[in-house]
């Protein structure tokens, strides 16, 4: 098997991209350090022999399922749910990220930017002052671009600014945003998006409590609309959005720390990003409660 060399990455972005994997599932990761390019054969074949003892950030990036803690809001353990590789273990393509959020950002712009050209300008349009014999330069209106006051020539006008992007593209760039969150450990899994209540010294307790190091967090609920309890505990708190399932998107994803998904959530998300051939998902694992354990 030929070991690929991955290039050299750009910058760092809002997240992360951790070990680079190579070849086949379970192949070593690869450097990009031009001193490696010399490498003989037997180093190369001893990277390649050792690499499926590697565990870890180099199995990211592998297509593999990836099992999660699930909790309920008041912290309570759920279980463990299983989450495609297809979606949330992709390779992170900077690349493909910066189109879609080019594409998203062009796509909201206005564009109602005006300017007035010749024929929308107020003013007089006849002759300022005779062609010859003023010294001065001969003009047919005041209304021109050179006088104070006068036409903007080549100004915006309103437009659309959107452009097309294939939904391949577009579904690989939300994929990568995902695999990216679950990578930093910042994708966290509730059963349920329902605070019990409505308060907003409750919720900022359980942010504080739940996210002590996150600055902004994003609820993504399953449902069409988000749950209404959520909304008003959360509504005062500037670092603390929620948006339904329907209006995830990796603009958003990539402005937040910390990413809270409930499972109908996820189901949802594999539902839309998968095709309906694909084989169903393993159910939650529910397990029993402390004290459901202590009564047995």
């Amino acid at each position: 098997m030929a070991l690929v060399r991955s290039k050299q990455r750009p910058p760092d972005m809002a997240f992360s991209t951790g070990s680079e994997v190579v070849g086949s599932a379970g192949a070593g990761s690869g450097s990009a350090d031009p001193a490696e390019k010399d490498l003989g054969e037997d180093t190369v074949a001893a990277e390649v022999a050792g690499a499926g003892e590697q565990v870890g950030e180099a199995e990211w990036g592998t297509y593999h399922d990836r099992r999660v803690a699930v909790r309920s809001f008041s912290g309570e353990a759920r279980g463990e749910a299983v989450l495609d590789g297809t979606i949330f273990d992709v390779p992170i393509r900077k690349d493909i990220v910066h189109r879609v959020v080019c594409w998203q950002l062009a796509k909201r712009r206005q564009g109602t930017h005006s300017t007035k050209r010749v024929g929308e300008v107020r003013g007089s349009s006849s002759k300022p002052w005779k062609q010859k014999g003023t010294g001065q330069a001969r003009h047919g209106s005041r209304r021109g671009p050179q006088f104070r006051g006068g036409a903007t020539m080549h100004g915006p006008k309103p437009r659309s600014h959107a452009f097309s992007l294939n939904k391949k593209v577009r579904a690989l760039g939300l994929k990568a945003a995902l695999s990216a969150r679950l990578r930093e450990g910042q994708l966290v899994l509730y059963s349920d998006l329902n605070p019990g209540s409505p308060k907003t010294k409750d919720m900022a307790q359980h942010i504080a409590m739940a996210f002590p190091d996150s600055k902004k967090i994003l609820f993504v609920d399953g449902s069409q609309r988000a749950d209404e309890t959520l909304l008003r505990a959360s509504g005062n708190l500037h670092y603390v959005n929620v948006l339904p399932v329907v209006g995830l998107n990796v603009y958003s994803i990539l402005q937040h720390d910390a990413l809270v998904v409930s499972l109908p959530a996820v189901r949802a998300l594999e539902h839309r990003l998968l095709s309906s051939k694909h084989p169903a998902l393993p159910a939650l694992e529910e397990k029993p409660s402390a004290a459901a354990a202590a009564a047995q």
